[in-house]
């Protein structure tokens, strides 16, 4: 979510800094060496960055409904409804609109964040609740980690999880959903969001 995938309406990753693949490649069709089987489905990714900035500073964006939208990649993210997330359960609303893609006839669209790990400054995930059923049961999320750095910089962790969706949509076969270069980008927009300062409408 706020990266450019195919949403319609995030456990934290099993091994570190592994790409998204196209759909369920195996480890070994992505190029992948992770131990003597190579024919395990891999099921999460993760990509990594070092803002200069503190972790509050970072986490209240990540955390901001309308952070969201100022660091959304893709384009669709056109606004959101909600207050900023405080704890496991808060929901907030982000209003989407397909055509920045162009890649399916939905138009404008809202979805509903669900957030499903909150640890002030360190960790938020969320997963997206739209008008499809059953929901897909994705997740997204950060993990902040403070530097030892004079300058208080932060290792920040963009993970994308899909080992928890449903049967029905495991079975289509179109997961991954969000390409690696997407939560790059993210990240970088993040950085550039929080240097700037967390802009407010």
């Amino acid at each position: 979510f706020s990266t450019g995938g195919r949403e319609q309406a995030a456990t934290p990753p099993v091994g570190q800094q592994e790409p998204c693949a196209t759909h369920s490649r195996t480890r070994a069709a992505a190029g992948i060496r992770s131990g003597p089987s190579t024919s395990t489905p891999f099921t999460s990714c993760e990509v990594q960055r070092t803002i200069a900035a503190p972790a509050a500073d970072i986490f209240a964006v990540l955390a901001d409904p309308q952070g969201h939208v100022a660091i959304d990649a893709s384009g669709m993210l056109q606004d959101a409804t909600g207050d900023p997330a405080g704890k496991v359960g808060d929901r907030f609303v982000v209003h989407m609109d397909r055509e920045a893609l162009n890649d399916f006839p939905m138009g404008k669209y809202d979805v509903t964040v669900d957030i499903t790990e909150f640890e002030p400054d360190r960790l938020i995930a969320w997963t997206i609740l739209g008008a499809i059923e059953p929901q897909i049961g994705h997740v997204y999320g950060y993990r902040l980690e403070p530097l030892d750095d004079p300058a208080g910089a932060t290792l920040v962790t963009s993970f994308y999880d899909w080992s928890n969706i449903h049967d029905k949509w495991r079975a289509a076969d179109i997961f991954p959903v969000i390409p690696e270069s997407a939560l790059r980008a993210t990240l970088g927009i993040l950085d550039r969001t929080v240097r700037r300062g967390h802009p407010r409408p």
